[in-house]
């Protein structure tokens, strides 16, 4: 213990201290601030494996799910001097240093400033500007559920396979399913988001009951939706093992393939991952030993426009207006003028 209530946690033999241990974080399940810290404590190694040298924000509630929270992209004031930063650009063309944990002791020190979600950008500090991870966001609609992005998923993980390309499935924590690809940083921002709209149109055409590309909400119908502006610079998906800010405090967990039909979102959280994580542990460790190539699905890319005349997609709305991008008004709004 220490003075004030506060407690000390030894983290990989560096003492991390959390105060106001006993802070009540998740209501209706009664976690503290301190069952938070233990629960990054227990995964320490496989969450740092999804952020080490990764330029990080912080998704902050500092009293808890039910109270307000912020993101933290520029780093803290009294970032400790054994936490790296890294400079990124945003789509505005400022600039921001983000915290780039690299050892199991940020993210416990995180986790004491109210840090319940990390979101790592897909670059590593040693080089910003080229992504080294294809990101593939799958996110039910209304009208769809978890099981329907699975289905998805396994076609998904089909795709990559004729383009010699592996994905790592996890839970989002909440009905969707992530799917990370290890690819070589050779790859500008522009053109790995090129390869997820890619793959977001091939899955669109070979389930087209059951996907959808469109950005437009009022075009989505009950699908699923490929959110390939997850790979748009600036925009982050919860990290591997994050928790996230539901009420049963549900984990964004990696699976192997062969869980994912059986997997329930509600199945991972603060209390069963840890023992999970120490009888399995961290099943996606392996995406370490691979960086795979985006040269097929970009052929792939090449040949979707000439053969149906698709170029590019809306950009979010913080995006300066890209070349070639199309009209980034509603399509309703559009007609009604």
């Amino acid at each position: 213990m220490a003075g004030g209530g506060a407690v000390e946690l030894d983290v990989a033999g560096r003492t991390v201290r959390v105060s106001n241990p006993d802070k009540t974080y998740y209501p209706e399940r009664g976690f503290t601030k301190l069952d938070v810290a233990q629960y990054y404590l227990a995964v320490a190694d496989g969450v740092l494996r999804g952020l080490r040298d990764r330029p990080t924000t912080m998704q902050r509630f500092p009293d808890g799910v039910e109270g307000e929270f912020f993101y933290q992209k520029r780093a803290p004031k009294g970032l400790p001097d054994w936490l790296p930063t890294a400079r990124i650009a945003f789509p505005s063309g400022r600039f921001a240093d983000e915290m780039c944990p690299t050892e199991p002791a940020a993210v416990v020190w995180a986790a004491n400033l109210g840090c319940l979600t990390f979101h790592p950008w897909p670059v590593r500090r040693a080089d910003t500007e080229h992504p080294d991870e294809l990101r593939i966001d799958l996110d039910p609609q209304p009208g769809t559920d978890f099981a329907d992005a699975v289905r998805v998923a396994h076609v998904l993980r089909e795709l990559l396979a004729e383009h010699g390309l592996r994905g790592w499935p996890k839970t989002s924590g909440g009905r969707g399913v992530h799917v990370y690809v290890p690819i070589r940083p050779r790859w500008t921002f522009t053109e790995v988001r090129r390869a997820a709209i890619t793959v977001a149109r091939e899955l669109e055409r070979r389930m087209p009951d059951r996907v959808t590309s469109a950005w437009w909400k009022e075009e989505r119908g009950e699908k699923v939706f490929v959110d390939y502006n997850q790979m748009a610079r600036d925009r982050t998906i919860a990290s591997a093992y994050s928790l996230r800010a539901r009420p049963r405090a549900t984990v964004s967990t990696p699976l192997r393939w062969d869980e994912l039909s059986d997997a329930a979102p509600e199945d991972f959280d603060l209390r069963t991952v840890p023992p999970r994580f120490a009888e399995l542990g961290d099943v996606h460790a392996d995406m370490a030993d691979h960086a795979f190539g985006l040269e097929s699905v970009l052929e792939l890319a090449d040949r979707q426009e000439v053969d149906t005349g698709l170029g590019d997609m809306p950009y979010p709305p913080d995006h300066p207006k890209m070349p070639g991008e199309p009209s980034r008004v509603q399509p309703s709004r559009a007609r009604k003028r």
